[in-house]
């Protein structure tokens, strides 16, 4: 039997009683889970303690979520403040949308903070986390499989993805529209990102942040293209014939390639050293 078409979930909850078990929420998990145990065992091979990974995640997890759903309730404002929306779900993350252009900004900025705690260096922490980011996010994307979003124009391909009448956008109502699976595609691109850096970092030996720029050029290279497909418009006006997010990949992927090219010219080589050395206490 061959697959004509990637059908849709019929459901994304199950409920335990009265708690609620959302599919998104546990992607989510799992894909942190994942970058968790993978970044720890890349750092402890640079040369960074056992549990330090860990340590960090507790400050860096909490300020990406923040940051996710902070971008995705500002881009997206007419979801919860326009007319006749509630603002209150504007705080129902579990529901889904998670920017990641804020998510890696102030997930960042609490890797930031947990590197100063613990006493690691950031950018080799960074080169040591890009891959297990991108594997996180490819897990990630079958939350919106079971949401039924993140899906792309019309297509006649047999990996077309089925999606119920009340997910469609308006102006896609034909019961025979198959859509382009865009979440699936990112999550295969986001897995050869994940691959690309890890060749490329065992290969090269890649220091001072450049592991983690080439995770965002390679992201950023795939995003542009997959949100060029999406056909809905709760991702921002176009802007000069381009979707915002096409022309944030565009604007995030130069200015990796620039920190790249600093950085392999004003660091060549790999850090020696991964843990920053703990300020003198005075008397």
């Amino acid at each position: 039997m061959i697959l004509a078409s990637i059908p849709s979930p019929a459901q994304g909850v199950w409920h335990l009683g009265p708690l609620p078990i959302r599919a998104y929420a546990l992607c989510i998990i799992l894909g942190v889970v994942v970058a968790i145990w993978l970044g720890e065992k890349r750092w402890v091979a640079r040369g960074g303690k056992p549990g330090q990974v860990g340590d960090i995640a507790i400050w860096a997890v909490p300020f990406g979520l923040v940051g996710g759903r902070l971008y995705h309730v500002i881009t997206d404002w007419r979801l919860y403040f326009g007319e006749g929306k509630e603002p209150i779900t504007a705080l129902y993350v579990w529901q889904g949308g998670l920017g990641i252009w804020g998510a890696i900004a102030l997930g960042g900025v609490g890797a930031y903070i947990g590197s100063r705690r613990y006493n690691a260096k950031f950018l080799p922490l960074a080169d040591a986390l890009a891959p297990g980011i991108a594997i996180a996010q490819a897990i990630g994307r079958w939350g919106n499989w079971f949401n039924q979003e993140l899906y792309g124009r019309p297509t006649t391909l047999p990996w077309g993805l089925e999606i119920d009448q009340e997910h469609r956008e308006e102006g896609y109502e034909d019961p025979n529209l198959l859509f382009h699976p865009a979440f699936l595609y990112e999550f295969v691109w986001n897995l050869g990102v994940a691959g690309l850096v890890i060749w490329a970092d065992r290969r090269f030996r890649l220091g001072y942040g450049r592991a983690f720029a080439l995770y965002v050029m390679g992201y950023t290279a795939g995003r542009g293209w997959i949100e060029y497909l999406r056909i809905d418009e709760v991702q921002g006006s176009d802007v000069f014939g381009l979707r915002l997010n096409v022309w944030t990949s565009i604007v995030v992927f130069l200015c990796a390639l620039g920190f790249f090219l600093w950085s392999r010219r004003k660091h060549p080589g790999r850090e020696e050293q991964v843990l920053r050395v703990p300020e003198p206490v005075e008397a």
